[in-house]
């Protein structure tokens, strides 16, 4: 089974936090809902909308166990959550708690996507198919957030899923597209043929990698913090989290320096992102990604975290890729 096209997805989700429903319609005068009767409308729109998108995603599983011939740690684990999230959903829908339902979807989700994911790194993405599949992913990943956007559950939609689910969601369409991108490069007569569309994926690849870099803000060090390592401390000061922070950049910066190299002489495009690259999403501004630009800032941020980081140490040690790439001027 595919995921559902836009058409379908649009169809199932709830044109807004205010539309039709059997939840919170007690109470309201004069056509304009109470708040309090509003956010239980769109408490209820969403444990819904998890709901329908569990069970597209158990039978999505299904089929990808039977097509495996055997059982996959991910997936087996990924479908033990949705059954707990069918169990929840199953009780009164007023008293769900629509935090801890899209918490188990996401987490089902990427465990989910990983399998498939493996398989295409493994089949090093098949040129037939792997475009489509990458796009299949692409939503099923993205699903959380547009379900919570789409239903104003909050003015910081991130209060609902987390910062940690949020930074994992935008690693994994990150990490994809770069895994993707990397066996395009690979590939002389697709790239002159269609470079058009490396540099899309680039520029979303690079989109989200940036996004994942950018919500957190940075840990301000001053007399009330307290710290036994030095150079913990200034990385947490740069917002650099976690390993991951760091592959987020090696990525990112390796992605500017393909599109620098093989979508020159493409038409600029009106493709705006957060080119910041502090960690401080509570200050981002959006204007249009130019690839050497934003090469050159990660990769001045990447020689900062090679002084204090003995994990990036190895990893600069072992990648000749990222050797090359800090070595020479985009």
């Amino acid at each position: 089974m595919s995921p559902p096209t836009n058409q379908e997805s649009s169809a199932l989700r709830p044109a807004s936090a205010g539309g039709s429903g059997d939840c919170g319609q007690h109470g309201h005068v004069a056509g304009a809902r109470p708040p309090i009767v509003a956010m239980a409308a769109a408490f209820c729109s969403v444990v819904r909308r998890v709901e329908e998108l569990g069970d597209l995603a158990q039978a999505h599983i299904q089929q990808l166990s039977e097509a495996a011939g055997e059982d996959d740690h991910f997936l087996i684990r990924a479908s033990a959550a949705l059954e707990k999230l069918k169990l929840l959903c199953g009780e009164e829908k007023e008293c769900s708690n629509p935090s801890n339902l899209l918490e188990l979807y996401t987490q089902a989700i990427l465990d989910m996507t990983y399998f498939e994911e493996n398989k295409l790194v493994d089949e090093d993405f098949p040129e037939d198919s792997s475009s489509q599949k990458v796009k299949e992913l692409i939503s099923f990943l993205s699903e959380p957030e547009i379900l919570v956007k789409e239903n104003n559950m909050h003015p910081k939609h991130c209060n609902l899923l987390g910062d940690e689910l949020l930074e994992c969601l935008s690693w994994r369409r990150g990490a994809l597209l770069y895994m993707y991108c990397h066996s395009l490069t690979k590939r002389r007569e697709w790239l002159l043929r269609k470079s058009s569309l490396l540099k899309k994926y680039l520029l979303d690849g690079i989109s989200y990698l940036l996004q994942m870099l950018n919500y957190r803000c940075p840990i301000q060090l001053n007399e009330g913090v307290s710290f036994q390592d030095l150079d913990t401390a200034k990385l947490l000061s740069a917002g650099i989290f976690s390993d991951i922070h760091l592959l987020a950049m090696m990525y990112s910066g390796e992605m500017c320096y393909w599109g620098s190299k093989y979508c020159a002489d493409q038409q600029p495009e009106n493709h705006e992102v957060d080119t910041s690259v502090s960690g401080a999403g509570c200050t981002t501004h959006k204007e249009p990604l130019d690839f050497r630009e934003v090469g050159e800032k990660i990769l001045k941020k990447l020689m900062y975290s090679y002084i204090f980081c003995p994990f990036f140490h190895l990893m600069i040690c072992v990648s000749w890729e990222v050797q090359i790439i800090i070595g020479m001027k985009l």
